[in-house]
């Protein structure tokens, strides 16, 4: 059973922004969720996996950037978006004192919350990437992960092989360079929303769990049971 509740985030003196936490009856950790450029916190993917992972024991804080609070595109300048991933791992702790706290997010939130780290780094024990994106599509490239390089905490990457944001060979050849601080679950067929075509014979739904099930065992072996 999960449980739902709305809050707000003080991103400064004069602006919040939403959040929503989900968590299981029994959390053993809190992982701070941010969503990616083209789609906010309650989009069907960051729906489906956050349920997902509340199945198998750990709880998410999701929240909105400025920029989707008020209804505009693009993007806040990256200071405001890392700045708002600060104030929702400081939000997270106070909720939930006594969690781990893990943080990550969907695509550019990912990159935002491993982007803050890397400027200061954030009271959490490490960072889950659903669908890092490594470069625009069709420019491959790798200089969006410069940064991680200053990242000392351990990493999930949950990528698929049909991803046009993020080449398999340059996201394993990061992977490599960043060591044992970094994990690689590759999804087979999946695109950069992780979903697979109809014709690879697997139910989205297995994907799904797939998806849960990487995120799960990688925060039991960083946390412990």
């Amino acid at each position: 059973m999960t449980r739902a509740s709305e809050t707000s985030i003080a991103v400064s003196d004069d602006r919040r922004v939403s959040a929503l936490l989900l968590e299981p009856e029994a959390p053993r950790c809190l992982l701070v969720f941010a969503h990616g450029a083209g789609a906010g916190m309650r989009h069907a993917t960051m729906e489906t996996f956050a349920r997902g992972v509340a199945e198998l024991g750990i709880a998410t804080l999701r929240f909105r950037f400025p920029y989707r609070e008020t209804g505009r595109r693009p993007p806040n300048p990256r200071p405001v978006l890392q700045r708002t991933v600060r104030a929702a791992v400081a939000q997270a702790r106070t909720m939930r004192p006594e969690l781990p706290l893990l943080a990550g997010g969907r695509s550019m939130g990912g990159r935002m919350a491993s982007g803050a780290d890397a400027v200061d780094p954030l009271d959490v024990a490490g960072f889950v990437f659903h669908a890092f994106p490594l470069h625009p599509p069709g420019k491959p490239g790798t200089s969006r992960a410069d940064h991680l390089s200053q990242v000392e905490k351990p990493m999930l990457f949950v990528n698929g092989t049909r991803d046009r944001l993020a080449d398999p060979e340059l996201l394993a050849g990061v992977c490599d360079r960043l060591g044992p601080r970094a994990t690689l679950h590759v999804v087979e067929g999946g695109d950069h929303s992780l979903h697979v075509l109809k014709r690879s014979g697997r139910p989205q739904e297995d994907v799904d769990r797939e998806v849960a099930d990487a995120v799960s065992g990688w925060c039991r072996e960083l946390l412990g049971p």
